[in-house]
């Protein structure tokens, strides 16, 4: 069973205003009070308005539910006690004339220094998901067989339609605001780990980027642990959905490694096609088209069948089908999370909408 791991983000937003609250140092205090959470599980972000959880490392996906509600549970009680309320979204709402701080770690304030307004406008959050590998080699491999693939999870994913109190037009804002930063969407093909390590090398030697963690493609090499990470997921507002996410991940990864071993040749998509294809996905999310993993344009639903049907092996074999397959039907049959954001910000504004974000975030019941 290939082990797996996952980050989420989280906004904390005023009770009363809904605006992005820099509350962090006192919501991580009270979540190291929590019994359902250890203190370090919960760790700052860029702002002091987000915070973040880390599951420990999972073998299966019911194992990955159960520590996203857990940690939930405890920030929601955390951030309630702050005079918060945690919002799982990729996109804040709302923003404040004035920029909310960066956190107080050393990190955050060297990139402040050098990204300036971008790191005000970074109300983004993401959740990542880590996927194990035997050795950076076979990695390197799996990143060229899943890039072809990443545009479909951007679109299912979407969460964030609303920036500034206006629909953006885009199911993923996110992705957008993300591909400002100078090294960021889907990753190059790499002609092995050598290769790899060079081209990070030589990124990090110009000065740009302040480190090997700014090199912010959507899959990279973890630099900390033995996995794939995948950053291209908006936050899910709903627990049950980022275990689909999760579970689709480790697919997607456990497929590339088959065929790695199988020697089945690739997709090498063109860099400028994938590129076009992530845009398009962000943009459109499940409403229209799609480019599959073979570059070619189909109706949103059979590109995701398209995906499904690509991972079903893996999902099979790590027992997920039957829960991945039900959760795809449903978000085909609802909308993406956007579509849903967008629906009830048209019926009821945004006092509806922050209710529906955090509502979500909160039911951990469900």
């Amino acid at each position: 069973m290939i082990t797996l791991g996952v980050e989420e983000e989280f906004f904390l937003l005023d009770a009363e205003t809904g605006l992005p609250a820099p509350r962090v140092d006192a919501v991580r205090a009270a979540a190291g009070l929590q019994p359902a959470a250890e203190p370090h599980e919960v760790q700052e972000e860029l702002l002091q308005a987000q915070v973040e959880v880390a599951t420990p490392v999972c073998r299966t996906l019911d194992e990955v539910a159960g520590h996203l509600l857990r940690l939930r549970y405890a920030l929601g009680a955390a951030a309630e006690s702050a005079g918060c309320r945690l919002a799982a979204c990729g996109a804040a709402p709302l923003a404040a004339a004035e920029p909310v701080p960066v956190s107080g770690a050393a990190r955050a304030g060297a990139t402040r220094e050098r990204a300036a307004q971008l790191a005000d406008e970074q109300l983004i959050s993401g959740m990542h998901v880590h996927v194990a590998v035997p050795d950076r080699p076979t990695g390197v491999a799996v990143l060229n067989r899943i890039r072809p693939w990443l545009p479909v999870l951007v679109a299912m994913s979407g969460n964030s339609p609303i920036w500034h109190g206006k629909d953006t037009g885009f199911a993923s804002w996110r992705t957008i605001v993300f591909d400002r930063w100078p090294v960021s969407g889907p990753p190059p093909v790499f002609a092995g780990a050598a290769d790899y390590d060079t081209r990070i090398r030589d990124l990090v030697d110009t000065g740009t980027v302040l480190d090997r963690g700014q090199v912010y493609w959507q899959a990279r090499l973890s630099d900390r642990y033995p996995t794939i990470e995948l950053r291209l997921l908006d936050a899910q507002s709903r627990a049950d959905e980022a275990t689909l996410f999760a579970g689709l991940a480790r697919a997607l990864v456990a497929t590339a490694l088959r065929e790695h071993a199988a020697s089945i040749p690739y997709v090498s998509m063109p860099q400028e096609l994938l590129q076009l294809a992530d845009w398009h996905a962000a943009r459109y999310g499940l409403t229209g088209t799609l480019i599959d993993g073979e570059g070619r344009r189909g109706q949103a639903r059979d590109v995701v069948a398209g995906l499904v049907n690509h991972l079903t092996p893996a999902l099979d074999a790590a027992g997920d089908t039957r829960q991945v397959l039900a959760l795809v039907h449903r978000l085909l049959a609802e909308g993406g999370p956007a579509q849903r954001q967008r629906r009830v910000f048209a019926e009821s504004g945004m006092p509806g909408l922050l209710d529906l974000i955090t509502e979500q975030t909160a039911a951990v019941g469900r």
